[in-house]
């Protein structure tokens, strides 16, 4: 390989370099100008306020659950898991809900 030619070869690569990142330096200025359109969140207030809803019926469920003294009664094995996979379901509501 000869001296120069590794020289022009860098060189040239090089220049090629910083011109591509001019123009995508360009490209990016330009795609981040203000368009003035308000901002659409994914999901509105009641989305929310389902989800909270879910939050405190599974919370609720878990705290049926809890204890030691009697772990076979009725609320501990069947109440319970039905509560906590009823705040389950209205999660699944509040994410799906349009």
């Amino acid at each position: 390989m000869v001296k120069g030619s590794h020289h022009s070869l860098h060189h040239s690569f090089n220049n090629s370099l910083i011109k591509n990142m001019a123009k995508s330096a360009q490209t990016i200025k330009t795609q981040k100008e203000p368009t003035g359109a308000p901002v659409k969140f994914i999901f509105e207030r009641t989305n929310y306020m389902w989800f909270i809803i879910s939050i405190a019926v599974v919370t609720v469920g878990f705290f049926l659950m809890a204890g030691t003294t009697d772990i076979y009664s009725t609320t501990k094995i069947v109440v319970a898991p039905v509560v906590v996979l009823a705040g389950f379901g209205i999660g699944f509501y509040a994410i799906l809900k349009k």
